[in-house]
């Protein structure tokens, strides 16, 4: 089989083309999910949380967050069509178009981030060797590097590219990168000392860590349905994504204790100063990270299919790489926290109204649910918006003008979770607006 067919377009993926198996979906997934950006995140849970806090945040935020991306890409698996074009099925064919705008700017924004720490853990490598940083020509390299894995596809991406390479080098980085956390780390000493409080509450560290994994369920399809069946898409999703993700957000926490980080984008330049075999493993880390900006590119550009079905796909995939490398030049990390909960906010009730209209459609969409609806299904797109409400009442993110505004109604973020609450929202609201829309068609005449 040809490896580059799959630049295929929003119809149904034949069935000779579902040749991903379970090992290469949670081969595909767990290399998504081992990333510096992930690293990250667990230097935004401390201080202010414990060790012993900030490790049951991510165990509780990584088992909610990958029980729906598994579940979005079963569905994706089931479906055959990418993710947004899935979309069509609950909120109708242009209702669709609101979420697509959404996920090409979250897409976008994931491809500028992953470029901008690769080009600060590249510089910080090339200032320790050579000492030149050269964060510019970083930028450009992981750029281009980016653009030539979106043009082989999934397919080809991974039986060339994770198979052969990437898989197994980022495992032996990842293994001695946890050795040297540990041995610098004081885990007693650790575990003993308390937070200091502040940002971010326990709740609020749950859901930047469900964030993080959900931003992936809006792209999980594009890839999945590629897939052999959804049983093995939706465990190689869910479990390929949940290790490492666990891993990687673990490990962050113990460098930004074990080195006194207070700014996350610190935490490279510390694991470089470290030198030896440390170092080896940051660059062959930063040079894996190249593979989440290809799947947010690939993913951009099949997005937008959702809008120009007849655009050439690699035509897009070159325009969106050449735009995240020029807003990844212009940019920095400064509010990467906040985009994780701006995301958790949109794509968390988002799939609350998905998984509740999959279900009730008998857990299988037919090409004529996706192709063949509505523009608009109103009472999913009234479910969405009451979730991503809610979601802004308890903790609202997003630009100053907004915060403000909801501040007047709710006297500051909760200290619990408010994923699972906007979550609940909108699946429940959607299966019954469903379920009422159904009984009072049966009752007229």
């Amino acid at each position: 089989m040809n490896e580059r067919a799959p630049a295929w377009g929003i119809t149904p993926v034949p069935e000779r083309l579902q040749v991903l198996s379970g090992f290469d979906s949670t081969l595909l997934w767990g290399n998504l999910s081992v990333s510096l950006l992930v690293i990250v995140i667990g230097a935004l849970l401390v201080p202010a949380l414990s060790l012993r806090d900030a490790l049951l945040a991510i165990l509780v935020g990584a088992v909610v967050g990958n029980v729906l991306l598994g579940i979005s890409a079963a569905i994706g698996a089931d479906a055959r069509v990418p993710g947004m074009v899935l979309l069509r099925a609950p909120l109708g064919q242009r209702g669709s178009w609101l979420p697509t705008a959404l996920n090409v700017a979250q897409n976008i924004g994931w491809s500028t981030f992953e470029l901008i720490i690769i080009a600060t853990a590249a510089g910080a490598a090339s200032g320790h060797l050579l000492h030149w940083r050269g964060i510019w020509l970083w930028t450009l390299v992981f750029g281009t590097l980016s653009w030539a894995l979106g043009m082989l596809g999934p397919i080809g991406f991974v039986r060339r590219y994770l198979r052969k390479v990437a898989s197994w080098a980022l495992l032996v980085s990842m293994a001695y990168l946890t050795y040297w956390a540990i041995s610098k780390s004081d885990l007693h000493a650790f575990w003993a000392k308390p937070g200091m409080g502040g940002f971010p509450s326990f709740g609020q560290a749950v859901d930047l860590v469900i964030g993080s994994t959900v931003s992936w369920s809006p792209l999980a399809a594009d890839y999945t349905r590629f897939a052999r069946d959804r049983r093995s898409a939706g465990l190689g999703a869910g479990v390929g994504y949940f290790v490492p993700t666990i891993w990687c957000i673990g490990l962050g926490v113990l460098i930004a204790l074990s080195r006194q980080i207070s700014d996350a984008q610190a935490l490279p330049g510390a694991v470089a100063a470290a030198g030896g075999v440390a170092f080896v493993a940051l660059v062959a880390i930063t040079i894996d990270e190249s593979e989440k900006a290809f799947a947010d590119i690939y993913s951009t550009a099949v997005s937008l299919q959702n809008f120009f079905p007849r655009v050439s796909q690699r035509l897009l995939i070159t325009v969106i790489s050449a735009l995240a490398t020029g807003l990844a030049l212009a940019l920095n990390l400064g509010n990467y926290q906040d985009f994780l909960y701006l995301l958790g906010s949109f794509f968390v009730p988002l799939l609350g109204v998905l998984i509740a209209d999959w279900l009730l459609a008998g857990a299988h969409y037919t090409p004529e649910r996706i192709f063949g609806g509505p523009a608009w299904r109103p009472g999913a797109v009234v479910a969405w918006i009451a979730g991503f409400a809610l979601y802004q009442w308890l903790s609202p993110v997003g630009p100053a003008w907004w915060t403000s505004l909801v501040r007047h109604t709710h006297p500051g973020n909760v200290s619990f979770t408010a994923s699972l609450p906007s979550f609940a929202l909108a699946f429940l609201l959607m299966a019954g607006l469903t379920l009422a829309g159904r009984a009072a068609a049966r009752t007229r005449p």
